[in-house]
């Protein structure tokens, strides 16, 4: 399905085109971090104005058309909303904007209990990598969290971010059992989220880390399970690489928002991880692999402008239907 302008086009997103906010939105967190900001301003600009459309769309369902809103809040991509509001407010507390920020969160934080409880008990045995997305919300407001709590220095905010953290990776755990691992050779776009969702981790890991809150045991518990978070991301960002060289899915689908939002979210992590635990290497690995995830950006949009056109492309006189 495209995410192109055409009639009535905005009405017929899928929630799993909040992936594309999320993809967006957090390639411009790690632009910002690595010195970037005019390229980082102009991600944030095109994430914000997907992401009104979408708040538009959801509001519209959810007043005039209970029924879909209820069948699609039932369905993992569902939580993309929460996520993408939360990548959102994570670049606009970078820009100093806490106030707004602190409002993305309050409303990411009423959205997120409903959201995840209905998705939850729709879980399944095999299940695509949309499973893990559960883990990128709960990791998402984490996130946040940390973040306003360091801005602000507001320390509720903070144990309230680690609260969410733990929670979040058991969700991780609890996905990973219902992932279906043939997904990793046949998944459509996806199936990555089984390595961002432990990205998003350590980033939430390492603005706790980061925190003055906690010192002693609780500070080196956290750093370790960071490493671990972000270690673990990056054996799955080779493992799903190699499948995808080997096994090519060059087709676009809307569900490779999902695959972008990782491949950012695992440079933004290891750029943030960098300093709080002391590893300076991180750095040049986060911006390499930042320009990987700008490349698969800019590639998907050229996939899906490519597609959308051949779509509309009148057919040719004597040429079979489609």
């Amino acid at each position: 399905m495209s995410i192109l302008p055409g009639p009535g086009w905005w009405a017929g997103l899928p929630p799993a085109a909040g992936a594309a906010v999320m993809a967006t939105g957090i390639i411009s967190v790690a632009l910002q971090m690595t010195g970037h900001r005019t390229s980082s301003l102009a991600a944030l600009v095109i994430a914000v104005a997907l992401w009104l459309v979408l708040a538009v769309d959801f509001t519209v369902r959810l007043v005039g058309d209970r029924g879909r809103f209820r069948a699609e809040a039932d369905t993992p991509a569902a939580l993309t909303a929460v996520a993408a509001t939360t990548v959102i407010g994570t670049r606009l507390s970078l820009l100093g904007w806490q106030t707004v920020a602190a409002a993305l969160l309050a409303l990411a934080a009423l959205l997120w209990p409903g959201l995840l409880f209905n998705v939850v008990r729709h879980w399944r045995r095999r299940m695509p990598g949309g499973a893990f997305l559960g883990c990128v919300a709960t990791q998402g407001l984490a996130v946040l969290a940390a973040a306003l709590a360091a801005a602000c220095h507001q320390d509720w905010l903070a144990r309230a971010a680690l609260a969410a953290f733990c929670l979040g990776l058991l969700l991780y755990v609890a996905a990973l059992f219902r992932f279906d691992l043939r997904e990793v050779v046949g998944g459509a776009g996806d199936h990555w989220v089984a390595g961002g969702a432990l990205s998003i981790s350590a980033l939430a890991g390492s603005k706790l880390t980061a925190s003055p809150v906690w010192s002693g045991s609780a500070h080196t518990a956290l750093r370790t399970v960071t490493l671990a978070a972000l270690a673990l991301s990056l054996v799955w960002y080779v493992v799903l690489l190699v499948a995808e060289l080997r096994h090519p899915r060059p087709r676009y689908d809307i569900r490779r928002w999902a695959t972008v939002f990782p491949l950012g979210m695992t440079a933004t992590a290891c750029l943030s991880v960098a300093e709080p635990a002391g590893i300076a290497w991180l750095v040049p690995l986060g911006e390499f692999l930042l320009w990987i995830a700008v490349a698969a950006w800019v590639l998907t949009v050229a996939v899906l402008v490519s597609s959308h056109l051949a779509a509309r492309r009148p057919p040719r006189p004597g040429s079979p239907p489609a």
